[in-house]
């Protein structure tokens, strides 16, 4: 009497061998395979098992998920991504040692047999019906082939994953079909090649490629014999015959694999005896996988080539039709990324600011006309460890950046000069340019509708030696705010806005920028540092804006090349507003508040920025050549600069033009060395008229903050008109903290008319005490106040 479950039936392996034997003695046997008939499959329990002939017989086979190689522009690999560390090689370049171990342990009548081993099915059969249990498995390499490729579909969903491995009478049916399907379409040479490309060798290595390179640092072609034994003993349990820690088990497995070669004759006894004589040596190569392995700094370069990659409809329509793709890997991408720009920014990155610094920076440069990303790093490396990181400072949330990028200062000043240049106000333009003046009662707005200073919100310039009438060149030069928010009082909001569209300048949560003064003229709104340069490389590129890519080229596995996305360009400006900017931002780097960031062996551009409470300073400046935008300040906005140690370095107050200008310049001279130095087209702008020499011509610090102390000794900020001690500007009574008026720049309504208002926290506050309740990387308390430089 057969053995019954405590449930009542046979069990699985007793209906197996019921079922085959019936199938056996029904003369049912073809090409060495035994098939059953559609009656015997009522044996299984009813509804498990399809009839033989109702299963599909179309094996589909995804190509094998691989490890994807990122290079720089020169071809030199930065990092190797991958869900699976695999890489497929013929079978020509696997050690012969290899293909005859895998066979001699886990299917010696390989070659002798069709789909299944009859003889085999029914040792193991037998034996396990004596055990009543599974002793002997009966599977060939094509069966264990087959369930591998389901294994490989059902990817790292683990419903899917068991249900690929599951040990029921209808898969090992199923599996059984497919083999046969298999053997007829690939031929034994192919099956064993697939089969060692597919199969799990233990520590994240699939593959007999990758597994060699992890136990033995070497190619699957120059296994030794030894070696090749213990890779095939792997893999019927992986954990439980790891080398790297069990070696003894390791030795145990590898024995048993060398004897049964000598026992079917692929090896002498006396060779398997000195392979067993020999310890086991290895040589582990730890998995180099993702992001966190890219040399020079670049993992936010790497980590950016990936979001692009997820969220680019070049590469599939829906995420996760692109998911699937990077996750199957065996690509090689191509990118942007120059080394020599790379290298030099990471080292002026090092040389300025240290990983454990309370604040942090990040640079990006863009190289005008192509939109090419050239270089991208940051003082925090990338990584989950202590002052690490894996927010990407340079880019938008939707890359993996940051809340709400940040606050950009009087870098955006600029924007407002080509758009009132546009609208035909010459670059002579001048405006009375007091002191402090309320904010506009109104100001034009692209909809109809004015902004309205309903909270009778006032601004100041830095110093009270600030005090127009100011002409352009000279108020860009100074950064005076006064003279910029009575440019958008005559030239209204609606230009300035269809400018920052042009130029692609967004916040950073990819919103378009709140249509209030402050915001778009003091840069109190969020801005990433990858926006900020690809906006100033439109000025280098005398007009015409185009938008970043970072992808050149992508190759698969089997060579074709893959469709990548490229740069837009468009005309965002005439030439000749561009080169009078260019020319206003060259004043800035010869004589104004960015003296100390200027590159003195070639033409160059650029403007400083400081927000309010020095939370935020930066540099954007450029060449015709290339374009680069430093971020300094603490990414949850809650240090003030002042008083502070930065890279070795103490600072009584940091501005844009002391420590972001130099990181840029040391930046820009490596990545440009050996470079051609093209001029830009300058144009000339007269001066302005002046008045008699003003009383204090000495200005407060640099870039200006909101704590001018009028000091004049020109060594704080590098402005013009900076006198030595004893000069007029010492007479100046310093100021040493602006009082924001109710409502004013950093508190503002809850429209963030004021440039402080909550605006869905994108400004930092809305409640009128600075408070920022939408924070910036999702715990900053920015104020949301604008800028003073």
């Amino acid at each position: 009497m057969p053995k019954k479950r405590s449930g009542g039936g046979l069990t699985g392996t007793q209906q197996a061998a019921k079922f085959l034997g019936v199938s056996v003695l029904a003369g049912a046997v073809l090409a060495g395979i035994a098939l059953p008939a559609a009656g015997v499959l009522g044996l299984a329990a009813k509804g498990t098992v399809k009839g033989f002939d109702e299963i599909p017989a179309n094996l589909k086979r995804p190509p094998l998920s691989q490890r994807t190689t990122i290079l720089d522009s020169e071809g030199g690999q930065i990092a190797t991504v991958y869900s699976r560390d695999r890489t497929v090689v013929p079978l020509e370049d696997i050690s012969p040692y290899m293909q005859k171990a895998i066979i001699a342990i886990e299917d010696s009548r390989f070659y002798e047999h069709g789909a299944i081993d009859l003889k085999g099915v029914l040792r193991a059969l037998n034996k396990n019906a004596t055990s009543g249990g599974v002793a002997e498995g009966a599977s060939t390499l094509t069966q264990q082939y087959v369930k591998n490729v389901f294994v490989e579909e059902a990817g790292d969903d683990p419903d899917k994953v068991a249900q690929a491995t599951q040990q029921t009478l209808g898969r090992k049916i199923q599996e059984l079909k497919y083999a046969i399907q298999v053997e007829e379409e690939l031929g034994k040479k192919k099956i064993l090649e697939n089969y060692l490309n597919i199969t799990f060798f233990g520590q994240q290595a699939y593959g007999v490629e990758a597994a060699s390179q992890r136990y033995f640092s070497k190619a699957a072609k120059d296994l030794k014999l030894e070696e090749a034994a213990m890779l095939a003993g792997l893999v019927q349990s992986p954990s439980r015959y790891d080398p790297v820690n069990d070696t003894e088990e390791a030795a145990k497995r590898r024995n048993i694999v060398l004897q049964r070669m000598a026992t079917v004759g692929d090896i002498s006894q006396a060779e398997a005896d000195r392979a067993k004589a020999t310890g086991i040596k290895l040589k582990v190569s730890k998995p180099k996988n993702g992001c966190i392995t890219a040399v020079n700094g670049a993992g936010f370069f790497c980590d950016y080539v990936r979001e692009v990659f997820l969220s680019d409809r070049v590469f599939g329509k829906t995420k996760e039709d692109r998911a699937k793709v990077w996750n199957r890997g065996g690509l090689t991408i191509r990118t942007t990324l120059d080394p020599k720009a790379q290298e030099s920014a990471q080292q002026s990155i090092k040389d300025h600011v240290n990983q454990s610094d309370r604040v942090a920076t990040a640079v990006t440069m863009v190289q005008p006309g192509t939109g090419k990303v050239v270089a991208m790093g940051q003082s925090r490396p990338y990584g989950f460890g202590k002052n690490e990181t894996t927010i990407n400072y340079s880019v938008d949330k939707k890359d993996g950046g940051s809340n709400y990028g940040f606050p950009v200062g009087s870098t955006f000043k600029p924007f407002v000069a080509a758009a009132a240049i546009e609208q035909g106000r010459p670059p002579t333009q001048s405006y009375s340019s007091p002191y402090t003046m309320p904010y506009p009662s109104s100001i034009t707005t692209c909809s109809g509708s004015p902004w309205v200073n309903d909270s009778a919100a006032k601004l100041e310039n830095e110093n009270t030696a600030e005090v127009g009438p100011y002409a352009l060149k000279e108020a860009m030069e100074k950064s005076v705010n006064t003279y910029f928010v009575q440019m958008i009082q005559d030239i209204g909001l609606c230009p300035v806005v269809e400018m920052a569209d042009k130029l692609g300048v967004v916040q950073g949560n990819g919103t378009k920028l709140p249509v209030a003064p402050a915001p778009l003229t003091l840069g109190s709104t969020g801005i990433s540092p990858l926006v900020m340069a690809s906006a100033y490389a439109t000025f280098a590129n005398r007009g015409t804006h185009c938008t970043p890519t970072v992808i050149e080229s992508i190759r698969t596995a089997d060579g074709k090349s893959l469709a990548v996305p490229k740069s837009t360009c468009s005309k965002a400006m005439t030439e000749r507003t561009a080169d009078t900017i260019n020319t206003l931002l060259g004043g800035v780097v010869d004589s104004g508040t960015g003296q100390k960031a200027g590159l003195q062996s070639r033409p160059n551009a650029g403007k400083t920025g400081t927000t309010d409470g020095r939370k935020n300073a930066w540099f954007v400046g450029y060449t015709p050549n290339l374009s680069g935008a430093v971020w300094v300040g603490s990414p949850s906005q809650q240090v003030d600069m002042v008083n502070i140690t930065i890279g070795g370095q103490w600072h009584e107050k940091v501005f844009g033009g002391e420590v972001p200008g130099p990181i840029w310049r040391d930046a820009m001279t490596g990545a440009l060395e050996g470079e051609e130095a093209p001029a830009f087209n300058n144009i000339t702008i007269p001066d302005a008229p002046k008045p008699d020499e003003r009383p204090g011509s000495g200005d407060g610090d640099s870039d200006g903050d909101s704590d001018g102390d009028g000091d004049g000794d020109g060594q704080q900020d590098g402005k013009p008109g900076d006198g030595e001690p004893g000069d007029p500007g010492e007479q100046v009574p310093g100021i040493p903290g602006i009082s924001m008026q109710p409502g004013g720049i950093g508190g503002g309504d809850s429209q963030g008319r004021t440039g402080g208002g909550d605006v869905a926290g994108r400004t930092g506050g809305g409640d009128g005490d600075g408070e920022g309740e939408g924070g910036w990387n999702g715990d900053g308390n920015s104020d949301g106040n604008g800028d003073w430089s």
